[in-house]
């Protein structure tokens, strides 16, 4: 059986989408395990397949304040990077224990999931979804 070649089949695919959202956010306040591992958080994981470096930026929503943004980060072709919402810090820092909702604009094509951490209990939960894509 001839193996199909992942890459040349993707440059006709266009995997992904250029804009995603992710409307359940909340990095709690506090964890209950060791840092930096176990500190709670919320993370994007966006995989660019595409042969040009992906140019990403994210607005931050929330229910009683103006968003904040945007975050621009790079996410070189043909590879993956996650995001820890709590890293992002310019404009500012996202506010912990509290709601917010984001947005993912990229000028090619990307693939993001979203995943959660909540160390808050003894028992760690660890949650994944894929985002929302138009």
């Amino acid at each position: 059986m001839k193996s199909l070649n992942y890459h040349e089949k993707n440059k006709k695919m266009n995997l992904g989408k250029k804009i995603w959202d992710i409307d359940e956010g909340y990095i709690p306040a506090w964890r209950n395990d060791p840092a930096p591992d176990f500190i709670s958080h919320e993370a994007a994981c966006i995989l660019n397949a595409s042969d040009k470096d992906a140019l990403v930026e994210i607005m931050i929503y929330f229910s009683d304040r103006e968003p904040v943004g945007p975050f621009k980060l790079t996410v070189m072709a043909k590879r993956t990077r996650h995001i820890r919402f709590n890293d992002l810090d310019d404009p500012q820092l996202i506010p912990l224990a509290t709601d917010y909702s984001s947005v993912i604009m990229s000028d090619v094509p990307v693939v993001v999931q979203h995943t959660r951490l909540d160390s808050r209990q003894n028992a760690n939960a660890l949650i994944t979804t894929i985002a929302y894509a138009e």
